[in-house]
Order: structure tokens, then sequence, then C-alpha cells
């Protein structure tokens, strides 16, 4: 088995890059990589049903919207980035559910996500 290099994060990286790389990898569905790439260690996830602590937290959400949207499809309506804030409103299908109000938000700092929340309603298709 051959060797991976470690993934060498520039801290300067704009919010900007980091939020679009955080996009492109979750559309590949490479949650690994995307937490060593643009989360913190000790990032802070909120959401309704409370807070995630970590790349454990990260994963875990990552996780369950899989669970509740499996092979979903998503659309991205609106990307805003200013500073170090970053917005995203998104709709996602799947063959069991729907979400038509997807909103997160993002805190980036030093090239990594350290603070983000999430909101969306699940709808039974």
């Amino acid at each position: 088995m051959a060797v991976r290099e470690p993934i060498r994060i520039d801290s300067r990286r704009t919010t900007k890059a980091v939020f679009e790389d955080h996009l492109a990898l979750a559309a590949k569905g490479v949650v690994a990589e995307d937490l060593l790439r643009n989360y913190h260690e000790d990032c802070i996830i909120l959401i309704n049903s409370g807070e995630y602590r970590g790349h454990a937290g990260a994963r875990k959400l990552a996780d369950q919207l899989e669970r509740e949207m499996p092979e979903a499809k998503f659309e991205y309506t609106t990307k805003l980035v200013s500073g170090r804030f970053a917005f995203l409103e998104w709709s996602g299908t799947s063959q069991t559910n729907s979400v038509r109000d997807g909103a997160d938000s993002f805190v980036i700092e030093n090239g990594k996500i350290v603070a983000q929340t999430i909101h969306y309603t699940l709808i039974a298709n």
C-alpha cells in the first residue's frame, strides 16, 4: 500500500477559496478530505438538534445527512462571502426526502472553517 503524503494547507487561503473547496469536496462525497483540508479540528457546528464539535461532530452530521438524503442531488441557490464569513442557501432531492430551505453560515479563519450553522427541513417524498 502506497504511503499518502500529508495534506498541507496554506493558512493564507481566502475565505472564498476555503468555502469553494468545501463545496467541491462535499459534492464529491469525500468527507474525510474535506475535514482535513477545510475544517479546524476544534470547529463548532450549531444545528437545531444541538451543538457538534470537532471533526467527529462534523462527520456525524455528514453521515446524518447522507442517511436522510441518500444519493441526493443538491443545488446551491445563493453563495455569499464577506470577510471571514460565508453563507450558502441550498436545496436537495433524494429518493426518500427533499429539502427546499437549506441555509448554512460559516466563519473561516486562517484557512479553516472554525464555526458553522446549519438549517434545513426534511420533506418526505
